[in-house]
């Protein structure tokens, strides 16, 4: 079993659900079975397919909150977000019993599932599982390995099933199985839509478009739908855990562009089985954009891990002159260049001018280790 660098124990604390966000598969599950197989306390693990325990607990009730808590010292709802109104239902749990502890997975936000306007502001922790990053396979694997592998992560990506298969056939029929049979049901399930061409197309374009500002406009034009639709689909997609958006850094530069978002995937194989392009990298195309998703995701997963605070941005200017990530934390401008080939790149001349406390680094084959261990 591949070690996770998640620590449960740490981060459970009374009076405060711990929520693990992620997409499906990624190991949220077996992390708190794991957990669970060790911990002393009395525990009461449920999952939310379970359809009478969803509508019990949906009705928000301190009844229904006292007969689900029981005795218990610590209660586990896996995939929470199945059971509507379960912001409210958690947060009743914490302000009733305090002194317990409570955790809570998701492969979507729980705001998809809430008809209400409560929130669990104040009373969760939250984890963010990704699917296995660099940094953790750095403890076990060495870095000549991982740089001997680099093909095979930016192809079929990270997801521990897709890791743990020994052919290249058989990652590529697992990352299909996962894009299919779970990315795509559970995006279709919370919003009850029955023709997914749409859903389909909209995450073919995006695909596409890995490492491009994205038009909403364009890509309703693309698939016959209005661009505010476009635009709640792209919320779903996130609060899915499919893509992450990156919006353009600007302050005020007239010359700067700011309007459109570029997205990028969780997870690059994912990426790939949208467009079924399993293509060795030197018969592709796209290396450009596989290297850049690649790497702006290990970067979030290893930032996340360590507790390392920032915002993410790209930066660009009318007559094309680009960075593309900027991590912006505590007044400082961090400026970073994705290249396959080292090309030392230079930092734009206005970049530099305009923000003089900013630093500028290329990541190339040579040096992203670094960078993302």
């Amino acid at each position: 079993m591949i070690k996770r660098i998640v620590d449960i124990s740490k981060n459970l604390k009374k009076g405060k659900v711990l929520i693990v966000y992620g997409p499906r598969q990624v190991g949220k599950t077996t992390l708190i079975q794991e957990y669970l197989s060790k911990t002393s306390f009395k525990y009461k693990y449920s999952i939310g397919d379970d359809l009478q325990l969803a509508r019990d607990l949906s009705k928000c009730t301190i009844t229904s909150t006292i007969n689900y808590v029981g005795n218990y010292d610590l209660l586990v709802i896996d995939e929470a977000q199945k059971i509507p109104n379960i912001e409210l239902a958690l947060k009743l749990m914490v302000d009733t019993f305090p002194e317990k502890y409570f955790i809570a997975t998701g492969s979507s936000s729980f705001d998809l599932a809430s008809q209400t306007a409560e929130s669990l502001t104040g009373r969760k922790n939250v984890i963010d599982l990704y699917p296995i990053s660099q940094f953790e396979l750095s403890k076990d694997i060495s870095r000549d390995e991982l740089i001997h592998q680099i093909e095979s992560f930016l192809i079929y990506g990270s997801y521990p099933d897709v890791l743990n298969q020994t052919t290249y056939l058989e990652k590529e029929k697992v990352i299909k199985q996962l894009t299919n049979s779970y990315l795509l049901k559970d995006i279709l399930e919370y919003c009850g839509i029955k023709n997914s061409n749409k859903i389909v197309s909209i995450l073919k374009l995006l695909a596409f478009q890995v490492g491009s500002e994205v038009s909403t406009v364009e890509i309703a034009n693309s698939v016959a739908i209005d661009s505010k639709t476009v635009a709640n689909y792209l919320d779903l997609f996130e609060k899915s855990f499919v893509i992450f958006s990156l919006g353009g850094f600007s302050r005020n530069l007239r010359k700067e562009v700011t309007k459109m978002s570029k997205y990028y995937f969780y997870d690059t194989g994912i990426r790939n089985a949208l467009i079924s392009n399993f293509n060795k990298l030197e018969d592709r195309n796209d290396i450009g954009q596989l290297w850049e998703n690649f790497l702006m995701i290990e970067r979030r997963k290893i930032n996340s891990y360590t507790n390392f605070n920032t915002n993410y941005y790209f930066w660009r200017t009318y007559d094309q002159k680009k960075v593309d990530l900027i991590e912006e934390n505590s007044g400082k401008l961090n400026g970073f260049e994705f290249k396959w080939q080292e090309k030392q790149s230079k930092p734009p001349k206005l970049w530099l001018e305009t923000y003089n406390n900013a630093s500028f680094k290329e990541i190339n084959k040579e040096n992203y280790l670094d960078f993302i261990t």
